[in-house]
């Protein structure tokens, strides 16, 4: 029982902590040139493309880090790899949502699939994998509240001010609005991932490490969008 209570409380205090981090994160986003476009009424077709273009790269190498996660997750701990397991099966194909939403917008193909990586996507990309490569590496969940917490609180507003500004069809905003829905559930798997990992300190330090760096590389790569 008392071990039951410790963990309760590391969970809701590195949930305090994650909180804090989100929130800088939010405003960080908040004063990138896209996003400021975005919200204020400059947003134009072109700007659309390039986020659905730099979005693709984070979304099709997230089921790749988790898969690599998962397996580097040791026997101890078999049903958090399970978890990140079918999380990465359900997402593996969202970068595909991504391209049917730049082609119903006027965009090519081949254009989204072969872009290249700006520099964030490129510093994202290679701290994720590098996390998703260590022994046990419970640090990521940290980066999976930053990246569900972003679907669940804001994906839905962009869907719905880029459909607003651009008047997009439904299906041209479908990835935007359906992370804005399904990363609600998502976070609501995350208090009990937390509970299985903690109340070890130092593995509460690592989490909210990795978040913070997350966060400040996810900005990054919005930061790097050109239209």
């Amino acid at each position: 029982m008392a071990d039951d209570a410790a963990a309760r409380g590391a969970v809701q205090e590195v949930l305090r902590r994650l909180a804090i981090t989100f929130t800088d994160f939010e405003a960080r986003l908040e004063a990138t040139p896209l996003i400021r476009r975005l919200t204020r009424g400059r947003f134009v077709l072109a700007d659309y493309h390039a986020f659905l273009i730099g979005l693709r790269q984070q979304v099709k190498d997230g089921a790749l880090w988790m898969s690599r996660a998962a397996s580097n997750i040791d026997e101890d701990h078999l049903e958090l790899r399970s978890q990140l397991m079918r999380h990465a099966v359900v997402e593996h194909r969202d970068f595909r949502l991504l391209e049917a939403d730049y082609v119903a917008s006027g965009g090519d193909l081949a254009a989204i699939q072969g872009a290249p990586k700006n520099i964030g996507s490129e510093a994202l990309s290679a701290w994720m994998f590098h996390e998703a490569s260590r022994p046990n590496p419970f640090g990521l969940l940290g980066a999976m509240w930053i990246i569900e917490g972003l679907g669940s609180v804001k994906a839905a507003e962009w869907g719905r001010l880029a459909q607003q500004r651009l008047d997009l069809p439904d299906h041209a905003v479908r990835f935007l609005l359906y992370h804005g829905e399904n990363d609600v559930q998502h976070i609501g798997e995350f208090e009990t991932m937390l509970g299985q990992v903690l109340p070890d300190a130092s593995v509460a330090e690592r989490i909210v490490r990795v978040a913070e760096v997350t966060a400040r590389l996810y900005a990054l790569q919005i930061e790097e969008i050109r239209p």
